[in-house]
């Protein structure tokens, strides 16, 4: 079974509908990121909070930053759970490990909120420890940015890492079913076909298109196929629609009917039967089951 590394955690589809999906339902950044510690800073990209993007543009702010993530890295990769840390300037992160087979595959990374309303004596101090050589201006824009940064109570903040919790078994499960579902030794014609299957999920897939693109005959690429899989073509494209579709369902905005178009299956029917078939629930009931997690 090919054990599978970050850069192709990080390439997964799914990792992308993650990290939006959580932002929207949740308000919260979120980045999957390699596992173990790093010398350099990790960013939170467009969604990262705007003080912290003040703050880590400066020396001392991007050293505390880097601080903190290191802080917090080291502790899901020691003790194997959910780890909080708050940074000088008040805010907390937290990190959650994802493992396959008991090995630590990447690391949820959040956070970038207060757990409670800052102050002005709070601001003060931040601005004495980075303010050095900082025109009016700047000092201005970190102060909107500070006190515009989301506050989360305890109650929400552990809705938060529940959520992540549930997101870290589901990436634990995807990616040791697609490791299973991958020989070391696999068919180029076979890895090809998958990856034209991801591309097009939301597409009419046909055997003829697959056939077509990876250029070998029908009957050899059906029997090479089932051979590295353990499935039929039709299998996997399900699978992969499965996948895409319990990941959508997670954003509260989008309407079923969304979610079945998005995910290739054209029909809400035929959605609902194989959702039920594979899930061993309905699709609004797993929804629900997901929106349980979240805060109220």
């Amino acid at each position: 079974m090919k054990e599978p590394d970050f850069e192709q955690i990080a390439r997964l589809p799914i990792i992308r509908y993650y990290e939006e999906a959580f932002r929207k339902a949740t308000g919260v950044p979120l980045v999957v990121a390699p596992p173990g510690e790093s010398a350099t800073r990790l960013s939170f990209g467009r969604c990262e909070n705007a003080f912290c993007t003040l703050a880590t543009g400066t020396p001392v702010g991007c050293a505390a930053c880097l601080e903190v993530q290191v802080r917090a890295r080291r502790g899901v990769a020691s003790q194997g759970r959910p780890t909080q840390v708050n940074c000088f300037a008040g805010l907390s992160d937290v990190a959650v490990p994802v493992t396959v087979r008991g090995r630590h595959v990447a690391t949820l990374m959040s956070g970038q909120v207060f757990r409670r309303e800052p102050t002005q004596r709070d601001f003060q101090i931040v601005l004495n420890v980075m303010a050095a050589g900082r025109d009016r201006e700047w000092e201005g824009r970190l102060r909107r940015a500070y006190f515009s940064t989301p506050v989360v109570t305890a109650d929400r903040f552990e809705a938060v890492i529940q959520l992540l919790g549930v997101f870290s078994q589901y990436l634990s499960d995807h990616i040791d079913r697609l490791a299973m579902e991958s020989g070391a030794d696999e068919p180029l014609a076979v890895s090809n076909a998958k990856r034209f299957v991801q591309a097009r999920v939301e597409e009419p897939i046909t055997l003829a298109q697959v056939v077509e693109h990876v250029r070998v005959s029908r009957f050899h690429f059906c029997r090479l196929f089932k051979r590295a899989t353990g499935m039929t073509l039709t299998q996997y494209v399900t699978r992969v629609r499965l996948e895409k579709a319990k990941t959508l369902l997670v954003d509260p905005s989008l309407r079923i009917s969304e979610v079945v178009y998005a995910s290739g299956f054209g029909s809400i029917p035929r959605f609902n039967s194989v959702f039920k078939r594979h899930m061993g629930m309905a699709p609004t009931a797993y929804r629900v089951a997901l929106q349980s997690q979240l805060p109220n």
